[in-house]
């Protein structure tokens, strides 16, 4: 027999599903716009500002040319000569230029997360080409189109949540927020997740700004590998204490390998 108040509790837990599932905005099954809709609703319900919700999501649509590359990925394949000898040396010689540039803020930034300026710049150059490059997708737009799609919608979802979140606190407007066409954002390719995570105002500007700040961005991509257990003064080669740092920067081996041995190419040059 049920009493009254395991009744009550079971009325209520019923009364909190129903509402859950109100709040929620299911993927792919209604039109993009009736979808979009429900995830303001329950973007407001997760505590994110009327406002960043207004700014951030007024008049996104779906892009098909979004879910076309994200339906079209390919195992990444090159061995890792092939990948280095592809990417490292056309970036050595702008890879140095960068070091010495940057030389006083990379060596503050090393001093605060213990992480040398040839492994920051190294995926600075990687990633961006040091900037160059950081992607033309809209990122609210592309978030909300993979959120929307079935094959990883919690993961975009909670993606586009931080995204909102990224706009609210200021550090980037809306129509700015511009990258690579899975949701990666600035100098670095932050997901917006991490950059709420470890995004860092080095600069002392108030804001922190991967898009347009290279103190901002090296230093919080420094953040980032501290915060996944670097070692101050270790090794970054595979083998190495801090290879499994880079690797949570990018899982894949070849990537990681060929970001070490950019590293090292930079600490031995002139």
């Amino acid at each position: 027999m049920i009493s009254r108040l395991s009744l009550r509790a079971l009325t209520l837990g019923a009364l909190l599903l129903t509402t859950t599932a109100a709040l929620a905005a299911p993927c792919g099954t209604s039109p993009f716009e009736t979808w979009l809709e429900d995830f303001k609703k329950e973007a407001a319900s997760k505590g994110i500002s009327a406002s960043a919700i207004q700014a951030g999501l007024t008049g996104v649509t779906f892009d098909k040319s979004v879910l076309a590359r994200d339906q079209s990925q390919k195992v990444f394949s090159q061995s890792f000569e092939e990948f280095s000898g592809r990417m490292v040396p056309p970036r050595l010689t702008r890879g140095s230029n960068m070091l010495k540039q940057y030389g006083s803020v990379l060596g503050r930034i090393e001093q605060a997360y213990g992480v040398p300026g040839e492994v920051l710049v190294a995926i600075w150059g990687l990633e961006t080409d040091f900037g160059v490059n950081i992607g033309k997708f809209p990122t609210l737009r592309a978030l909300a189109t993979l959120a929307y799609d079935c094959r990883r919608a919690d993961m975009f979802k909670a993606e586009l949540m931080d995204a909102l979140r990224i706009v609210e606190r200021g550090d980037i407007a809306p129509q700015e927020m511009r990258g690579a066409w899975a949701g990666e954002i600035g100098q670095t390719q932050f997901m917006p997740s991490s950059y709420i995570k470890f995004a860092v105002d080095f600069d002392g500007n108030g804001r922190r700004d991967l898009l347009r700040s290279p103190p901002d961005v090296l230093a919080s991509t420094a953040n980032f590998l501290a915060n996944h257990g670097w070692q101050r003064g270790k090794d970054w080669e595979p083998g190495g204490a801090n290879f499994a740092a880079i690797k949570e920067w990018n899982k894949s081996e070849v990537y990681a390998k060929t970001i070490g041995y950019f590293a090292t190419q930079l600490s031995r040059a002139p």
